[in-house]
């Protein structure tokens, strides 16, 4: 009875796959009548044979790497011959002397940005020309009721505005960047939001809207252009360039008896491989792993934008695809020349 049952199940998986078999097997009879006939227009072939590699694929009879490709990507050839492909949804690769393009992934598409926002909110304070010495206190206010996210700045801790705009940066301290927010107009938060639109728009960031000054706020959106842009310009404010690079600093925190550390969010920092004139990161739920940099690579200053990464170290891992792709296509380039 057991061997029955098996020879009547081998029976129906025969059944079942024959059409599709023989489906695959008509495909590839006509394709070659097509090729031998030899008046069939060409735009016709692609799309019957893309039917049939579907057919055959389908089949499981035949197997072949297909690599995705998205209309919006520009493909920066290494020395190799391949393709640079990335894993975050949207990317810009821009030589910052030049504005030439490397690379370009869904550039237009504005996005969240998350604590990326904080590079604006440095340069709307830094315009302000305040005393970066002036100590400030951290508030209630400045605790992050939208998502709930941690500090270990505590209430009531006294930073100068420099330290506050140190750790606002290099550690993407929540509480400082809204500190510095909160104390920047006398008008308060909302004047100093009206003034990171404003400064967006001067930039040219046409596709940018600002909420806050942390970036928690998911209507923080801006596209891969825009933020090259920003980046352009951040670079252009030395305390910006050197806080930003700063692998790690330590202060005073209120109720604590020594100065806490806070470590820079870009691990990259303190690889000494990279030359690294700016750097950002940013994370929030909606956004997904985001950084922004401008780093020298093969001898070219670059501006790199990786937005709304999939995974935790994936954006890492694009930036150093990044700097392996370029310097292998430049040193290829070279031996071209010489």
């Amino acid at each position: 009875m057991g061997m029955g049952r098996s020879i009547l199940l081998l029976g129906c998986m025969l059944f079942a796959l024959s059409p599709l078999t023989a489906v695959a097997a008509n495909a590839v009879h006509k394709a070659k009548a097509i090729s031998a006939k030899g008046h069939v227009k060409s735009a016709s072939k692609r799309v019957y044979s893309h039917r049939i590699l579907s057919t055959l694929r389908a089949s499981k009879r035949y197997r072949m790497q297909t690599v995705s490709y998205d209309r919006n990507e520009s493909i920066f050839q290494g020395e190799e011959g391949g393709s640079l492909r990335l894993e975050s949804s949207k990317a810009l690769i821009l030589n910052q002397d030049t504005g030439e393009v490397l690379y370009a992934k869904s550039t237009d598409v504005p996005t969240p940005i998350a604590s990326v926002t904080k590079l604006m909110t440095a340069m709307v304070m830094l315009d302000a020309h305040l005393p970066m010495d002036e100590p400030i206190t951290v508030s209630e206010s400045d605790i992050d009721m939208l998502k709930g996210t941690g500090s270990r700045l505590r209430v009531d801790s006294t930073l100068t505005r420099a330290e506050l705009l140190q750790l606002a940066l290099m550690s993407s301290e929540n509480r400082a960047a809204a500190a510095l927010a909160r104390t920047t107009y006398p008008q308060g938060v909302a004047a100093f939001v009206v003034a990171m639109n404003r400064k967006a728009a001067e930039l040219g960031m046409t596709r940018s809207h600002f909420a806050d000054g942390t970036g928690l706020n998911s209507e923080n959106v801006s596209t891969a252009e825009d933020l090259a842009k920003m980046v352009k310009a951040a670079y252009q404010y030395p305390e910006i360039r050197q806080v930003t690079t700063t692998a790690s600093y330590d202060v005073p925190v209120h109720g604590l008896r020594r100065p806490v550390e806070f470590r820079n969010t870009n691990v990259l920092v303190r690889n000494s491989t990279w030359d690294i004139g700016l750097s950002k990161t940013g994370y929030i739920s909606e956004s997904g792993r985001c950084l922004v940099m401008q780093a020298q690579i093969a001898g070219q200053p670059l501006i790199i934008v990786l937005l709304d990464s999939w995974g935790k170290y994936s954006r890492i891992g694009d930036a150093q695809r990044i700097k392996k792709w370029i310097e292998s296509s430049t040193g290829d380039s070279r031996r071209r020349t010489s």
